[in-house]
């Protein structure tokens, strides 16, 4: 098969097409034959070097959310079968023409959403709905805040929060980007290059706040929260190191909490699919929520893909183009 390899670690022209062994999947997995990849934030961290794959994922195939058809399954495998299209959660590897998964970590395609549409899914609707609706606990009627809107994560967000009865913020870094994060239903986006985003929500609070940021955003942030607030961290882009004031933290009965998907265990993800089969793929069905795909790149140009993610441009997902 032909898969994208991170050659070393580098800027995005170390990944690279190579032949490689078409995987086999374990008596619990299955194997997919690709049709579309989705690109995010984490393989251009473990392209540079800096964020490894669990033990027994490749380590050069980059790739965390595929849409596809199955090809083989495991022997233990009762869920799927042969021809089945499926979009699933991987802990790597996806950039490549076949990915091996475990069967429990895989979703039916939704209702009239195309390969390229459902491969945009896994990743961002496992992060967004573990982190906000587990551990944030946001209730219909809530204010939350995500920033970096025109991201995966942030159109996820918007839309997941919308769905289910929260009033929506949320900043972004543009004035087109701030219309299109308002069109996907948050009710006011914020351009954090013109405005402060702590001064604009500052007379109202907000109960929930998803943050990639870190920085100089955690202080902000923190004094931003209502009483019983939560703050969720995903990333630190702008540095993990952060002071706030402890006794604010104790008068107002903050949490303050955030975790990080890859390195869960195999149950976990398995448990947090049936969550979301239950919880979001009726909302899925109903229409909802709507794929928001930025640019479509052939599996050969991952590189340029990477590269147009690293430049902030784009509002929503990127996706490479596995097979016909």
């Amino acid at each position: 098969m032909q898969a994208i390899i991170i050659t070393q670690p580098g800027n995005p022209e170390v990944l690279q097409p190579q032949e490689r062994p078409t995987p086999t999947p374990s008596p619990y997995e299955i194997l997919i034959r690709v049709k579309a990849a989705g690109v995010n934030r984490p393989d251009v961290f473990q392209r540079r070097g800096g964020y490894p794959p669990p033990i027994g994922v490749p380590a050069d195939i980059p790739g965390l959310e595929v849409a596809g058809v199955v090809e083989t399954i495991g022997a233990e495998v009762t869920r799927w079968q042969p021809g089945d299209a499926v979009c699933a959660l991987l802990g790597g590897g996806g950039y490549a023409e076949f990915a091996v998964v475990d069967a429990r970590h895989c979703l039916p395609l939704p209702s009239s959403w195309s390969f390229t549409e459902a491969a945009s899914l896994p990743e961002t609707v496992f992060t967004v709905w573990h982190n906000v609706f587990q551990r944030g606990a946001l209730q219909p009627g809530e204010s939350f805040l995500v920033h970096g809107g025109s991201s995966g994560i942030g159109i996820t967000a918007i839309q997941l929060a919308k769905a289910f009865g929260a009033r929506v913020f949320t900043t972004a870094g543009s004035s087109e980007k701030c219309a299109r994060c308002e069109d996907l239903g948050a009710e006011r986006a914020i351009n954090y290059k013109t405005e402060d985003f702590a001064q604009v929500l500052q007379a109202d609070g907000v109960d929930v706040i998803l943050d990639m940021i870190g920085g100089d955003y955690t202080h902000k942030n923190l004094n931003l929260l209502r009483p019983d607030g939560r703050l969720i961290f995903i990333n630190a882009m702008q540095g993990a190191p952060a002071e706030f004031n402890i006794q604010h933290l104790m008068r107002n009965r903050l949490t303050i909490t955030g975790s990080t998907l890859r390195p869960r265990s195999a149950q976990f993800k398995a448990d947090l699919t049936a969550a979301i089969l239950e919880n979001f793929w009726p909302v899925l069905e109903s229409g909802k929520f709507k794929p928001v795909i930025y640019q479509e790149f052939p599996l050969a140009e991952a590189a340029q893909a990477h590269a147009l993610m690293e430049s902030s441009q784009h509002i929503g997902k990127i996706v490479l183009r596995v097979g016909e």
